[in-house]
């Protein structure tokens, strides 16, 4: 569907209408709920997107891409900045943007928008490629090391946000840690 009306007002409409979904969650959130949120008619709502359907899929896109581009704002800026970010940034998520990835995995799990599921985390593996070239020139760390310790930490991070699992969050924090120290030890000439 070709995007219709003032592209500033789509936007505000994206955003309004993911924070109501997370707030009422799929099955609670009617088209009426959304439209008196974002002060316009149903109507309105269905002239810019084509039906809740497509409201669904592209604030649920948008958004959280959104939510990843706030995660990498605050990445380390370097080495020594590693630990800072380990420590906060499952908090941060969990406090930010819980209700957002309960949301996400609420709507890419239904069989009914699975394959925009999947075609979201295409674009995820695309942009965390990108986010792990910036780190490895800020960390001084190779790409390859990178890849995999930031998916754990993501995984980690977002079990987190959505379950307060602490137990689970400090096998994968202290499995990053030893990776990085083992990482440390292999750049210092040191072996085990």
């Amino acid at each position: 569907m070709q995007e219709r009306g003032d592209p500033k007002r789509r936007i505000e409409f994206l955003e309004t209408c993911f924070e109501v979904f997370c707030k009422y969650g799929l099955e609670n959130t009617s088209l009426k709920i959304l439209a008196e949120a974002c002060n316009v008619t149903n109507g309105n709502l269905l002239y810019y997107f084509g039906s809740k359907d497509n409201i669904i899929i592209e604030a649920t896109a948008y958004s959280m891409a959104k939510v990843e581009d706030d995660f990498m704002e605050r990445a380390p800026k370097d080495f020594d900045d590693i630990e800072r970010f380990l420590n906060e940034m499952p908090y941060i998520t969990a406090k930010l943007h819980g209700d957002k990835y309960r949301f996400m995995y609420q709507v890419y799990a239904s069989p009914r928008y699975k394959k925009y599921g999947e075609g979201f985390f295409i674009g995820v593996n695309q942009r965390y490629s990108q986010y792990v070239k910036l780190l490895s020139l800020n960390l001084k760390m190779p790409k390859d090391y990178i890849q995999g310790m930031i998916y754990i930490f993501v995984r980690a991070v977002v079990h987190y946000a959505m379950f307060k699992d602490e137990e689970y969050l400090k096998l994968e924090l202290n499995a990053i840690r030893t990776s990085l120290r083992a990482y440390m030890n292999i750049e210092k000439g040191e072996t085990r």
